[in-house]
């Protein structure tokens, strides 16, 4: 990360996660967050086996061309998708961790079929939920979305939905059952069909122009790497119901498109079905039931029939009773140059 942005990139590197002896499960494996967190529980969490679990057998095979079994014995491949739990309960027997990131995600696709959206982003929580606590599986971090957060689209909508169920799964659990939490963020910079790749194919291809919704739009925008370290942030320190929130820069789409494709206005479009102008993180409703530290926001369950005792390492605090957390009312904004070292970095 260029030395000009690293202040807005915070590393999130989980202290002291070692998953020596432990089996993790990361569904949806061969998708852009998958292929970011095989590697780097394969070369930095000393994991003992890691199962990737995807539908896709051509993925899975691409993958098994850079993790060869011969080199890689710990890293397993398991065809199924979470809309069937029975192959979900067999592929999570024996496992410790469940790591989920599975969805159908692309909002005007979503919008067009709304039943295949609810059948994965939903029914596969549910799914996951039931396969973790029939194997006794220690602890379960679910991605999450900032369109999770007053969703005005299906795609968050369901989202939304899944972080309650996975949230709402510590209450129905013993005391030494599985722990649950979710991860919660916004854009990824470099992964599969997000805008930064977006733009680059368009303007490999020759356009003129790029297009932009609306001169206003905001985004929170994270790396690949970013939301790895986090997802094993959230993994240290979880005890069940949290929804754990990092603090990341926003960017203006006008910015990125005079970043990428200087000198040049961008077309506007107008706003596609089911999109908004900002994305919200922490709505202010939510406010009571966040702590901060340094690095990312806690937003604790409402409703938590489990007591714990959290420890101090964390430096936890409560927010402000007007907190809220959006894109477009950020404290900390990538300009121009912000952007073009970041685009030069994925």
């Amino acid at each position: 990360m260029a030395a000009a942005i690293s202040k807005y990139f915070r590393d999130f590197a989980p202290d002291k996660l070692d998953l020596t002896n432990k089996s993790v499960l990361v569904t949806g494996g061969t998708g852009s967050f998958g292929h970011a967190f095989v590697e780097y529980a394969l070369n930095e969490l000393n994991v003992e086996r890691l199962v990737v679990f995807s539908r896709d057998e051509l993925k899975q095979w691409e993958m098994q061309q850079i993790y060869p079994h011969t080199k890689y014995p710990q890293l397993r491949f398991f065809i199924g998708d979470v809309r069937d739990e029975d192959r979900l309960r067999a592929a999570t027997r024996q496992i410790d961790i469940i790591v989920h990131a599975a969805a159908l995600k692309q909002v005007i696709a979503m919008e067009y079929n709304p039943f295949e959206c609810t059948q994965t982003n939903i029914n596969g929580a549910e799914n996951v939920v039931r396969a973790a606590i029939e194997n006794k599986v220690e602890r379960v971090v679910a991605l999450s979305t900032d369109k999770a957060a007053e969703p005005v689209n299906l795609y968050g909508a369901t989202k939304l939905a899944s972080d309650k169920i996975f949230v709402a799964a510590n209450n129905i659990v013993t005391k030494d059952g599985p722990r649950f939490a979710v991860v919660r963020y916004g854009n990824v910079a470099n992964s599969r069909g997000s805008v930064i790749p977006a733009f680059q194919s368009l303007i490999k291809n020759g356009v003129k122009r790029l297009p932009v919704t609306d001169p206003e739009m905001t985004r929170f925008i994270i790396t690949l790497d970013q939301g790895v370290k986090f997802s094993c942030l959230a993994l240290r320190h979880l005890l069940g119901g949290e929804i754990f929130v990092p603090k990341i820069p926003s960017l203006r789409i006008v910015d990125l498109a005079e970043a990428m494709l200087p000198g040049k206005e961008p077309e506007v479009v107008g706003i596609r079905p089911g999109e908004k102008l900002h994305e919200a993180l922490i709505p202010q409703p939510t406010a009571r039931h966040v702590l901060e530290s340094e690095d990312f926001y806690m937003i604790q369950p409402e409703l938590a029939y489990r007591e714990y005792d959290r420890p101090n390492d964390l430096k936890l605090a409560p927010v402000q009773e007007d907190f809220s957390y959006y894109s477009n009312t950020n404290n900390e904004f990538l300009d121009v140059d912000d952007i073009k070292e970041l685009v030069g970095t994925v």
